[in-house]
């Protein structure tokens, strides 16, 4: 029997050793982020995780044409608003990684997000707290057992988080801060008594900010609880014009968001606020989480952008964390009522 040692061609690229999944990485930050993976070396196989099948297909159709050589990218069905999507995906990404139709996974980014009027999903969760933290629980909770080691874990939370951040922004009277509550009751979309007195856009705004910060106490709390050789930290890729949370604005905020403030993001850097960016300079500090060598021991931070900051003084309420690790396993299913 002999072993066959021809020589690879330096000029043909060597297929990709490792999977990394990104949620909602058909358009913004998501898709950014998978532009800068699909330009990394050595190369990924990027897997665009959407609940829309056409448009995650048309992404990846436009980001195979920028992809180094040997970088790969397709996309899969996941829908967050559904319990059922996710377990369905997960026991779909776990036979392709068995068959071998996938390199190992080591990469996973937490980025889907909703903003918009008060909704459920069809599991009976609020929506912004259902899909940006619950979903995501559980999506992780049932990867981490498919993860080679070593993995790495991005979760995307929001300055919008943190008060004293929001105090630093000129009008930032008007960004609404968290209104924590216990996390059976955010599910249920029963915000903290600070919401009291919200009108509908107060409302959306807070809902976000209060999901942003339980995205925060689900990066320290699974930190907390990783084996050895996995990491996670969350990042905040700063204030994004152009991208598709506006989705839900009304017309005008629309406009406003799409066409006029993508082209003062260097004035707006100077008279607003310094932590504004074009998704492309978000989506490759989000990248660096998972590629960066420097960061191979990095676990249970928060980055805003490519520097690391301290998180929000609520943030770091262990109570609150532990409170939500536990409550976000009953409501997902993952252990039983105790």
């Amino acid at each position: 029997m002999t072993t066959n040692t021809t020589p690879i061609p330096h000029d043909h690229p060597l297929p990709p050793r490792q999977t990394v999944i990104i949620t909602g990485g058909n358009s913004g930050l998501g898709y950014a982020c998978a532009s800068a993976l699909l330009a990394a070396s050595p190369p990924w196989h990027v897997v665009i995780a959407c609940r829309d099948p056409l448009r995650a297909q048309t992404a990846v159709e436009t980001l195979r044409k920028s992809g180094a050589p040997g970088a790969t990218v397709e996309a899969m069905d996941l829908d967050l608003a559904s319990l059922a999507s996710i377990r369905s995906f997960a026991a779909k990404l776990d036979g392709k990684l068995k068959a071998a139709d996938f390199p190992p996974l080591h990469g996973l980014v937490c980025n889907a997000a909703v903003q918009g009027p008060k909704t459920f999903t069809v599991d009976g969760f609020e929506a912004t707290f259902g899909v940006s933290h619950l979903g995501h629980y559980l999506l992780v909770n049932l990867l981490l057992p498919l993860m080679e080691k070593p993995g790495r874990i991005a979760i995307v939370a929001s300055g919008v988080h943190d008060p004293a951040e929001l105090a630093k922004v000129p009008a930032s009277a008007a960004v609404p801060v968290p209104a924590w509550n216990t996390p059976t009751a955010l599910a249920r979309g029963e915000l903290g008594p600070e919401a009291a007195n919200d009108d509908a856009a107060a409302d959306r705004g807070r809902r976000y900010a209060t999901t942003k910060l339980a995205n925060v106490y689900f990066t320290y709390g699974l930190a907390k609880r990783l084996a050895e050789g996995i990491t996670v930290n969350a990042f905040d890729p700063g204030l994004m014009p152009g991208t598709g949370l506006a989705r839900d604005y009304p017309a005008l905020a629309r406009f406003v968001w799409h066409a006029i403030l993508p082209k003062l993001i260097p004035l707006l850097r100077v008279v607003l606020v310094k932590n504004i960016h074009t998704p492309e300079e978000s989506g490759a500090a989000l990248a660096r989480l998972i590629v960066d060598p420097a960061l191979g021991s990095a676990s249970g931070r928060y980055f805003e952008g490519l520097r690391e900051i301290p998180s929000s003084d609520d943030s770091y309420d262990e109570r609150r964390a532990d409170a939500l690790w536990r409550d976000s396993a009953v409501l997902t299913g993952m252990a039983s009522p105790s």
